[in-house]
């Protein structure tokens, strides 16, 4: 006689029920609200985000949850929704080939620098492009300002206050790490906070890139936007690659992840060097002021 098929202890062992349909509709609502794409892998990482979030608001249900959502599309919870579903995974100098580029490009222009980190996440990317430029600059006061958003608010709030557990600059120079840091004692201890000149140079704000308007303006030397575009479908990563290119000047550098790839998304843009792109007007000029070999004959 055979033994009928057993659930699994996962399966058996959830506070609550979570189907595919339930799946599906978070996925609907994160892209329309944030333009992020869950795979169908995510699932239990959806379940475990959100359980948080069930029993927060004390809810028992999904089903409950996602229709008081959708009840109320300006409702508070749509921020910690969103907040939830955000991944946000950063460490200082992380794709550390990125920041000698940006020294040699700002060393060119020398004042008034403004750059755009898009996705500042806890904030270790703003600040390691804050530290390259005092290092470019040999001084603690670049004549820079960055601008650092994210949609996630609870990692922005992490971001501005620059204080992070000690083992977070393992991989740093002990160098860069006294010149930028300063050690917590007592309570503090096993805690670093960074500089305050760093902070003064760093805007943090909230931002949707998937939104009609961004509370950004003028003309960037530089954008950062990496390890975000892979949460966006073809489309939407086309839509928001068109949106940066008035806000970046003619000779604006735009930093990519190291697995993203811009080039089959947009003619706007084109590769300088290893995730690195320009625009492609400055691309095409350059390409026609190179020497060309004479024709012999």
């Amino acid at each position: 006689m055979t033994k009928p098929l057993e659930k699994s202890r996962t399966e058996t062992s959830k506070e609550f029920d979570f189907t595919h349909r339930d799946f599906d509709r978070v996925r609907d609502l994160i892209y329309k609200k944030a333009g992020i794409s869950l795979a169908d892998s995510k699932q239990e990482m959806v379940y475990s985000r959100l359980a948080r979030r069930l029993r927060a608001t004390g809810l028992s249900s999904f089903v409950t949850y996602l229709d008081d959502l959708e009840r109320e599309p300006a409702g508070a919870e749509w921020e910690a929704f969103t907040n939830a579903l955000t991944t946000n995974l950063t460490s200082f100098f992380r794709e550390e080939h990125h920041f000698p580029i940006l020294a040699e490009h700002v060393k060119k222009k020398r004042d008034n620098l403004t750059i755009w980190c898009s996705a500042s996440s806890t904030g270790e990317e703003p600040y390691s492009i804050a530290m390259t430029l005092c290092e470019a600059f040999g001084t603690m006061k670049p004549p820079a300002h960055i601008i650092a958003t994210d949609i996630d608010t609870n990692v922005l709030a992490t971001a501005s206050k620059g204080v992070y557990n000690l083992d977070r600059l393992d991989k740093m120079s002990p160098e860069r790490a006294r010149k930028f840091f300063l050690k917590g004692k007592g309570a503090q201890e096993g805690l670093v906070r960074v500089r305050q000149e760093l902070r003064d140079m760093i805007t943090f704000k909230q931002l949707n890139l998937l939104a009609d308007s961004w509370p950004v303006s003028g003309e960037f030397d530089a954008i950062f936007c990496r390890n975000v575009m892979i949460y966006f479908d073809k489309p939407t990563q086309g839509k928001i690659l068109k949106k940066f290119v008035p806000l970046m000047k003619s000779d604006g550098l735009l930093f990519a992840g190291h697995s993203e790839n811009f080039l089959y998304v947009t003619d706007a843009f084109k590769l300088r060097g290893k995730t690195v792109y320009e625009l492609a007007s400055l691309h095409e000029a350059r390409q026609r002021a190179m020497p060309r070999p004479t024709d012999k004959g």
